[in-house]
């Protein structure tokens, strides 16, 4: 982890605020509100930034105005892609996002400028004293948090929070592949992680949202796996590749030996052809790695 940065090495840092709402008329005027608070005393110069996501309700006009930047896209593109809109606009080197539907504490913000600028990225990770998660979105949740630890050789409390401070350099680096959907910061934080980046996670609570969750369970869940799947074949393909290599290796042995040992004919075919696609799978893993560490020289 190392030592934190006193506030006297800092006194250069400057943060954008980017919130992404879509829909959000019940709650944005108080997430503003709060962000206002907690910031006025930070000493730091930073600006909000609402980017409206294409709202058929009052989300444009409250924000409008609270008197902080707004930008608004005309249909609804995404929650990736609001927050793209909001970093390529912003005019500081350090990015806060939040969401707009008052989940989040952000009056926690400003504990996280003490681990700046060690970090290039600290995620409020929801494991906190309360933590209001729908039950339906634990399993998947967990699901994707030991794939994700497993696949990243991190322990990662929290991989899709929603409340983040983020180098904008960082990001940017990573911004052709980073998603327009939910995703974002699912992509943001693996992408970070095998890249070897600074990340810090601090524990923080998660409140119940005001109005409807956008979130869809299992669909979300599904198009998450994807994506954690193919991130890691973008940064570390051998974590994939390897271990389904030896799964064949496995079976070909198996076949092999049961087949000569409890049935009348050796399946030798079935053991070639198992032998071969396992050879196929960790050959494409090997050049697919030496593409991706060639990338990064």
């Amino acid at each position: 982890m190392g030592g934190t940065k006193s506030k006297m090495d800092c006194t250069d840092l400057s943060f954008s605020i980017i919130v992404p709402a879509f829909n959000e008329e019940e709650s944005i005027v108080d997430v503003i509100d709060r962000i206002k608070e907690s910031w006025r005393s930070c000493g730091y110069p930073y600006e909000i930034i609402i980017v409206d996501d294409g709202s058929s309700d009052k989300t444009f006009q409250l924000a409008v105005s609270q008197e902080v930047r707004v930008l608004q896209h005309t249909s609804n593109r995404g929650y990736g892609a609001s927050l793209k809109t909001g970093i390529k606009e912003s005019k500081y080197d350090w990015i806060l996002i939040t969401d707009a539907d008052g989940t989040y504490p952000i009056d926690q913000t400003p504990l996280f400028l003490k681990f700046i600028p060690e970090y290039d990225m600290v995620v409020g990770a929801r494991t906190g004293d309360v933590v209001k998660i729908p039950v339906l979105r634990r399993l998947p949740k967990w699901i994707l948090n030991k794939l994700a630890n497993y696949l990243t050789g991190v322990k990662i409390p929290d991989i899709n929070s929603g409340l983040r401070i983020m180098k904008k350099d960082s990001v940017e680096h990573f911004m052709k592949i980073l998603p327009d959907g939910f995703s974002f910061t699912t992509t943001i934080t693996l992408a970070m992680l095998t890249n070897n980046m600074p990340v810090h996670f601090l524990p923080i609570n998660y409140y119940h949202r005001e109005g409807k969750s956008k979130i869809r369970p299992i669909r979300d869940m599904l198009n998450f796996l994807q994506l954690i799947i193919r991130t890691i074949l973008y940064f570390e393909p051998l974590k994939v590749f390897v271990p389904v290599a030896f799964a064949l290796f496995t079976a070909a042995f198996l076949v092999l030996f049961l087949s000569y040992m409890y049935t009348e004919k050796v399946m030798d075919i079935t053991t070639v052809v198992l032998f071969v696609a396992g050879i196929q799978i960790l050959a494409i893993g090997m050049i697919a790695d030496l593409i991706d560490k060639r990338w990064k020289l």
